[in-house]
């Protein structure tokens, strides 16, 4: 069980990576996939937007989608991530959360935070970091986690 879990994130991609100390190195848990974040938002939608009748009259008009597809499919993947790490509070296998995730999933990731996971995160990088291996993501991050 690693005391500092870092979650290294973008729309696409997560990767969970826990340290046992500050200054240890790290090791990863699990990784997410969101293939969908990648698609085309014509790919994303089933058809063609839903009709409806004006209320006076016999006019037809389109209905407007609410929620862009590719900022629902972010949403998703915030929540499942959340979701995840709300799981491993909860079974005490960390005690800080350090977050780093692109800035545009960033905040998708802190509106989807409970109150007791903001209160573990003790750390915020604005990056995307996603592709970088272990060993050259530890060097960016700050000496003492």
């Amino acid at each position: 069980m690693g005391k500092i879990w870092i979650l290294v994130a973008n729309s696409s991609k997560a990767t969970l990576i826990s340290a046992d100390s500050p200054t240890a190195p790290l090791k990863e848990l699990e990784t997410f996939d969101n293939p969908d974040a990648r698609e085309k938002i014509s790919d994303l939608i089933s058809d063609r937007q839903g009709r409806s009748f004006n209320s006076q009259g016999e006019g037809r008009h389109a209905m407007e989608v609410q929620i862009d597809p590719k900022e629902q499919e972010q949403i998703r993947f915030a929540k499942l991530i959340s979701e995840r790490l709300d799981e491993g509070r909860v079974a005490n296998e960390f005690e800080r959360l350090v977050v780093v995730a692109a800035p545009a999933f960033l905040g998708q990731l802190r509106s989807h935070f409970g109150k007791h996971i903001s209160a573990l995160v003790s750390l915020e990088v604005d990056k995307d970091y996603t592709s970088l291996p272990l060993r050259e993501l530890r060097t960016r991050l700050p000496e003492l986690l």
